[in-house]
C-alpha cells in the first residue's frame, strides 16, 4: 500500500511540481489549494504526511497546522512547512506549533524527496514502537490477570476465623505475592513474599514461589509412610528450604517472606520470618506485638537457619502481615508514612473487624499520600481469631 501524502499550497505550479516529484518516486498524493480544503482532505484521507504552505488566502499555514494537532485523529500526522521565508524565527515558529521539518521555496527535488523519506521512516518506526508497546501492554494485563488468581479465593470459611486482604501493585504487575493455603481440616497456612525489584522479573519468580507454596508441592506437607500419610512441615524448615531453592544467582533475584501456620482447633500459632517486616500481633486489649523471629533473606543458600516462634492466640486476636510498600509509602514531600503510624493506627483500631482495619490502613496510607503515587507494591493480608 503506497504511502499518502497531502499537499496544501495555493500555487498550482508548486503542487504540479511536488505531486510530479512524489508520484515518480512511488507515493500517492493528493492536492488541496488552501487551508480550508487542507484541514477537510486530512480528515478525509488521514495522510501519513502532509506538506503545508505557509502563506495561503483564508487561513494560513501557521493556523492549518495549529488545528491539524489540536484534533485527535491528525494530530499524530508530520507536518512539513513549504515557504519562501527564510528567517530564522519563523522557523522556530513553525516548529514550535507542531511542524517537523521547514523547506525553502524554490524547492530542490533532491532536498525534497529526502527531507519527505527522512519523515516517514520516522513515522513507520513510531507506528511499530507504539504497536509493540500496545501488544506489550495487553501481555501485561494478561500477565496480571494471571498474578491476580494467585491471590487469595474460594477460601474455605473457618467458623473462627475471617480473613482479609488488599493488594496494590506499583506497576501493573508486582513483586508481591500471598496467599491462604488450606493443609488439612485443623491447620492453615498463611505466607507473604516481596521479591526485590519491580516488574515482569519479579512477578516471574512470585508464580514460581507460589507454585511451591501449595499443600501437594512437599514444602508445606511431607509425604510419610503412616497414617494420615503426610506430615505438616514447620514454618522454619519451609523458609529453609525455599532458601536453598532460590540462590541469588538463579534469578538475580531475592526476596523476603514470611510464613504462618496455624492450628485452628487449638488456636496455636508458629511463624517464621526471612527479614520481612515483622507481622503484627493485635491484642484484643489494644496491645501490639511484633513477630519478628526468623532469619535473613531468602537467596542466601541456605547459610543463615530461620528461627520459628510458637504463640496462643486469643478471640478476637488479629495478626497484620504487610510489606515495606507499606511503611516506606512516601508523600509528595518525601515524607515515610513509617511504622509508628501503622501501629498507632493498628491500636487505635484494634476493637474493630479485621477488614475494617485493613480498609483504615489503606486509606489512612492514601490520605497520608494525598493520593501520591505507590513507589513500591502494597500488599495486606489479616487474620482475626473470633
Amino acid at each position: 500500500m503506497l504511502d499518502k501524502i497531502l499537499i496544501v499550497d495555493d500555487s498550482i505550479d508548486n503542487r504540479q511540481l511536488l505531486s510530479k516529484t512524489l508520484g515518480r518516486a512511488g507515493y500517492e498524493v493528493v492536492e488541496a489549494s488552501e487551508g480550508q480544503e487542507g484541514l477537510a482532505r486530512a480528515l478525509e484521507i488521514l495522510p501519513e504526511l502532509i506538506l503545508l504552505d505557509i502563506m495561503m488566502p483564508g487561513i494560513d499555514g501557521y493556523q492549518v497546522c495549529d488545528l491539524l494537532k489540536k484534533d485527535a485523529l491528525t494530530a499524530d500526522i508530520p507536518v512539513i512547512f513549504l515557504s519562501a521565508r527564510t528567517e530564522t524565527r519563523d522557523k522556530i515558529k513553525g516548529l514550535e506549533i507542531g511542524g517537523v521539518d521547514y523547506i525553502t521555496k524554490p524547492f530542490d527535488r533532491g532536498e525534497v524527496l529526502a527531507r519527505v523519506q527522512t519523515q516517514l521512516k520516522i513515522r513507520h518506526l513510531m507506528k511499530d514502537l507504539l504497536d509493540k508497546q500496545k501488544r506489550l501492554e495487553e501481555d501485561l494485563r494478561a500477565a496480571a490477570f494471571i498474578q491476580e488468581t494467585l491471590l487469595p479465593a474460594n477460601l474455605p470459611t473457618w467458623p473462627s476465623l475471617e480473613i482479609s486482604w488488599k493488594f496494590l501493585p506499583c506497576e501493573l504487575i508486582g513483586g508481591d505475592i500471598f496467599n491462604v493455603v488450606p493443609l488439612d481440616e485443623a491447620h492453615v497456612g498463611f505466607y507473604m513474599v516481596d521479591v526485590s525489584g519491580h516488574g515482569v522479573p519479579s512477578a516471574m519468580v512470585t508464580v514460581s514461589v507460589s507454585q511451591l507454596m501449595s499443600p501437594d508441592s512437599g514444602y508445606l506437607r511431607k509425604k510419610i509412610s503412616s497414617p494420615p500419610y503426610y506430615q505438616i512441615v514447620p514454618p522454619g524448615k519451609v523458609l529453609q528450604a525455599l532458601d536453598k531453592e532460590y540462590p541469588f544467582e538463579r534469578f538475580n533475584k531475592f526476596f523476603t517472606m514470611v510464613y504462618l501456620l496455624l492450628n485452628i482447633p487449638q488456636k496455636k500459632m508458629t511463624y517464621s520470618s526471612a527479614a520481612h517486616p515483622p507481622p503484627l500481633l493485635l491484642h484484643r486489649d489494644g496491645g501490639l506485638e511484633l513477630l519478628g523471629k526468623g532469619g535473613t533473606i531468602i537467596g542466601l543458600n541456605g547459610i543463615v537457619p530461620f528461627d520459628q516462634e510458637e504463640r496462643e492466640l486469643q478471640p478476637r486476636d488479629k495478626v497484620i502481615i504487610y510489606t515495606d510498600g507499606v511503611v516506606e509509602y512516601q508523600n509528595r514531600e518525601e515524607e515515610l508514612f513509617g511504622p509508628e503510624r501503622l501501629y498507632d493506627l493498628a491500636r487505635t483500631l484494634s476493637k474493630e473487624p479485621i477488614s475494617k482495619i485493613l480498609d483504615a490502613i489503606y486509606e489512612g496510607l492514601m490520605d497520608f499520600g494525598r493520593q501520591a503515587k505507590i513507589q513500591d507494591d502494597v500488599s495486606l493480608l489479616g487474620i482475626e481469631v473470633k
